[in-house]
């Protein structure tokens, strides 16, 4: 058949995705990417899908973690996201982290030598032509500020922005090791079978308080203009939790449980700070958590204040940028389009879901959604018993207040998809406590996901 490309704009995680399930279906599509021709604040690379916050895609579990059913789901219909993810994967503990270099390499070239698939090097700079009659917009935290006015003067929204942070990246090699630790949180065993994924710095209190003290008084990077603008719960800087209380940390990113310091047996950390896996050789580990906006010469000085990492050699500091995203609810159908312009879909980050995964998940269903319009045989979304229902419903009209204000990014949780009951009592008769049964509820809704999901795709 002689097809009209569908284009797609953005070449990250949802917009990677979107043209391959695009591609895969038989539809010719055009993928445009402004990269290297235009660079932006948090890129590094040209790579399509190149990973700019964390190596982590979290939990991989499908039968305990919202997220490691939406990992099952996404394979399930072919993900080029998670296919090279798990090409790619690094120990992690129980979650899947990926080498990020060979995981955006590997995307790159799996689109550039599919024969349905053209990438544009350049800028789209405000709306597309008129003439491309099916669209998607995948631009993500970094849409560009001509494209991010078109959209707002097309919706007539106050702003699509908020703020988000990158963690540090430290040398292996610079690690003392003699103070440091390998150790997963309860020796938990990961994707690759490593119980050891995690580097651990440990701190007594005098050291924690003097931490906190350091955080809260270092010179931030701040912007001026978009001090309006919030930030996104799930990607705090650090020094911002810790203006929340001083033992914010010490419950969040740094807590100390499940972990046993193979130096000093005996003595529990009153803090804990972790370094993961960011490369596949082993030679660069990123500050789990460590999201801030520092400057960066008191990045260095205070976070050498860090057990073990007192000489430490950063491969990359953190650093504050800001995202975009729409409301969503208010502005999308259940197909993902625009509701004063179908032309125009939306995916990825720009949507209001929050994270990697996410992203890419939504990316597969524009693409998919688009590819079937483009077919002449649209499809109704997944079920909301599924997490990528589920997820697409809570953006396009499952949230309950679409004003302006109150709509923020979201993770993939359980709490998205109609839940179920567990069992009372055991095979035997006994009784079952609150933490067997949520274990068990996990599981039947994971069940009830993959096979709905079975039927849906077929």
């Amino acid at each position: 058949m002689n097809l009209k490309p569908i284009h797609v704009i953005g070449g990250g995680l949802a917009g990677s995705e979107a043209a391959w399930q695009i591609a895969e279906a038989g539809v010719p599509v055009t993928l445009h990417e402004m990269r290297p021709q235009r660079g932006t604040d948090a890129h590094q690379t040209e790579h399509l899908a190149e990973l700019v916050c964390s190596n982590s895609f979290r939990a991989d579990d499908w039968t305990g973690n919202a997220v490691g059913l939406l990992h099952a789901e996404m394979r399930a219909l072919g993900s080029i996201i998670m296919a090279c993810g798990d090409a790619h994967q690094v120990p992690a503990g129980g979650a899947l982290a990926v080498d990020r270099d060979g995981f955006a390499q590997a995307v790159t070239a799996r689109l550039e030598a599919h024969p349905l698939v053209t990438i544009s090097r350049a800028e789209v700079a405000g709306l597309p032509p008129a003439d491309w009659d099916n669209v998607i917009v995948a631009t993500g935290p970094l849409t560009s500020p001509a494209l991010s006015q078109a959209i707002l003067d097309l919706t007539g929204e106050g702003q699509l922005l908020f703020f988000d942070a990158i963690a540090p990246i430290v040398n292996f090699d610079s690690v003392d090791m003699s103070v440091a630790w390998r150790q997963s949180r309860y020796d938990k065993e990961g994707p690759g079978g490593d119980a050891a994924a995690y580097i651990n710095c440990p701190m007594d209190k005098d050291q924690y308080e003097a931490f906190i003290d350091a955080l809260l008084a270092g010179p931030k990077s701040e912007f001026k203009d978009w001090e309006h603008v919030p930030y996104f719960d799930g990607c705090l800087p650090i020094e911002v939790m810790a203006e929340r209380g001083r033992e914010t940390l010490r419950h969040g990113p740094m807590k100390p449980v499940g972990l046993t310091n193979e130096h000093d047996p005996q003595t529990k950390a009153w803090a804990v700070v972790q370094l993961r896996q960011d490369n596949a050789l082993g030679t660069l580990w990123n500050m789990v958590g460590f999201q801030t906006k520092l400057k960066h010469g008191a990045q260095s000085d205070i976070f050498r204040m860090i057990p073990g990492l007192e000489k430490a050699v950063f491969a990359r500091l953190g650093g504050l940028h800001r995202n975009t995203f729409i409301n969503s609810p208010r502005l999308l159908d259940e197909q993902l389009r625009l509701k004063v312009a179908p032309r125009l879909r939306f995916a990825g980050q720009v949507t209001g879901v929050e994270g990697y995964v996410e992203s890419a998940a939504v990316g597969l269903l524009a693409g998919r959604f688009a590819a079937a319009e483009r077919l002449g045989a649209p499809m109704t979304p997944p079920p909301v018993t599924t997490a990528l229902g589920g997820l697409v419903g809570h953006i396009t009209g499952g949230h309950l207040h679409g004003g302006k204000g109150s709509f923020q990014p979201m993770n993939i949780n359980y709490g998205l998809l109609p839940p179920m009951d567990p069992p009372k009592r055991d095979a035997e008769g006994q009784r079952l406590g609150s933490k067997e049964k949520t274990r068990i509820k996990k599981r039947m809704m994971g069940e009830r996901a993959l096979a709905d999901l079975k039927v849906w795709a077929e």
